[in-house]
């Protein structure tokens, strides 16, 4: 944490200087009275990004004693207003500052951390100077849009020394890791096969009329490094129940799709039953289908498969297409599928299943290989920035399971076998291919 000046000489010179968005605390909150926990030992967050995820992930700091969100930064005013009535209810003040530009947020000295959770194309830049800002960051899943982009934030975690916590949360459920130490530890043999599932993306949004730009919404600033388009109300609406998960996801400008989105998830777990989270495959083939004249042009269905160089060979699919795989068993779809020798384990965020059977009652021994063990994302991200823990989805592991999504992406792209160097981390052989590693940016905005 920032611990250069303490809180009351930041407090003398913020008030001299007439900043505004400096916050109080009641006194029982300020003495650390009644299960509070002292400001001075309190991670100072900010929050950048306040849709769905952004104010769910918020609201679980929210719940933790040594955290403090004071500031929450949205380009969309209503989501701002949102964000800061979330925070100054659960505080009982209305202290949260509110910001439309994140670099104004991260300026602030005395923020320790701050929550990333932006549309995907935004992740790197905000990443970026976050690292360069000394600011620890929880970073929401995806790295961003492109390969270059994951290291370009790789290099700067690095260089600055911050915590960084990738959103890849089942890291730190008991069920993901059990299964993968049971695979881990040859509870199902010699692992052959890994079969992953998740939901494809969204293929019924038809290309919009350009409507007015709302007055609540930065639109220029919401499509920052992208491409610039017309505005639609579709294009960067946030999630809402009448209208389901923001059509955003599915369009290639932001976002990678479900293939890179949700797959994510799943084939970081995937990575870590193979042991193969620092490394990568050397040969990936499949297909995709994308939509065309809509709005929405993500992969809807792919099956792509990646063949390691310890025999093992992992099959991204949909899930409805990994529903009807030849070698999915227990009828499942969705999830995790490690297929063995022996037997085969399947794990999904709702339960494990397994065969035999009696695998679900097996017990590791003290002398078995135990993953690390993490029983709460965000609370683990607060205990590695005290010191206290590692983060369980740490900056290396994090680029590792990006650069996989992003391999499945350009092989259902292009369709046609490709050679993957896992420690050169380029195509061999194929210009194409390594051309789709990167993307420009629209200026000013670069990496």
């Amino acid at each position: 944490m920032n611990q250069s000046r303490s809180r009351r000489d930041f407090l003398k010179s913020a008030f001299a200087a007439g900043v505004v968005g400096v916050w109080q605390y009641t006194p029982a909150r300020a003495a650390g009275k009644a299960g509070f926990v002292a400001p001075s030992k309190r991670v100072a967050m900010g929050v950048i990004g306040l849709g769905i995820q952004g104010i769910g992930d918020m609201r679980a700091f929210l719940t933790n004693p040594e955290v403090q969100v004071v500031a929450v930064c949205d380009v969309n005013a209503t989501q701002r207003i949102k964000g800061k009535q979330v925070v100054d209810t659960h505080y009982g003040n209305s202290d949260c500052a509110v910001y439309r530009d994140f670099r104004e947020l991260m300026a602030r000295p005395e923020i320790d951390a701050v929550q990333i959770t932006t549309p995907d194309h935004w992740h790197p830049l905000v990443a970026i100077e976050a690292a360069r800002q000394g600011k620890h960051m929880y970073q929401e899943k995806p790295m961003g849009w492109s390969f270059r982009a994951a290291h370009e934030v790789e290099k700067a975690v690095k260089k600055s020394g911050v915590v960084f916590q990738f959103g890849t949360q089942q890291r730190s459920q008991g069920q993901f890791r059990q299964a993968c130490e049971w695979v881990r530890n040859g509870k199902i043999g010699q692992l052959r096969t890994i079969l992953v599932g998740v939901p494809g993306s969204v293929s019924s949004c038809p290309i919009q009329p350009p409507e007015p730009v709302p007055k609540e919404l930065d639109y220029d600033l919401w499509l920052g490094p992208a491409p610039m388009a017309p505005y639609c109300y579709h294009r960067c609406r946030p999630y809402t129940q009448q209208d389901g998960w923001s059509v955003w996801y599915s369009i290639s400008d932001y976002c990678m799709g479900m293939i890179g989105n949700w797959g994510v998830h799943h084939l970081d777990i995937a990575q870590w039953g193979n042991n193969t989270e620092l490394s990568g495959p050397s040969e990936i083939e499949g297909a995709g289908v994308f939509p065309k004249g809509m709005l929405t042009d993500c992969a809807v269905s792919w099956q792509v498969e990646n063949h390691y160089a310890n025999g093992v060979t992992l099959v991204h699919m949909d899930d409805a297409t990994s529903k009807k795989h030849p070698l999915q068993k227990g009828g499942h779809g969705h999830g995790v599928m490690f297929l063995g020798t022996e037997g085969w384990v399947h794990v999904d965020r709702q339960a494990l299943d397994a065969q035999p059977a009696s695998l679900l009652e097996t017990k590791l021994g003290p002398n078995e290989l135990h993953l690390f063990k993490s029983d709460n994302h965000g609370a683990n991200f607060i205990d590695a920035i005290k010191g206290r823990s590692k983060p369980a989805s740490p900056i290396d592991i994090a680029v590792r399971t990006d650069t996989l999504c992003n391999l499945q992406l350009i092989a259902a792209r292009l369709q046609r076998k490709l050679c993957w160097d896992p420690e050169k981390e380029q195509f061999l052989h194929d210009a194409e291919a390594n051309t789709l590693l990167d993307r420009p940016m629209r200026a000013p905005w670069r990496l």
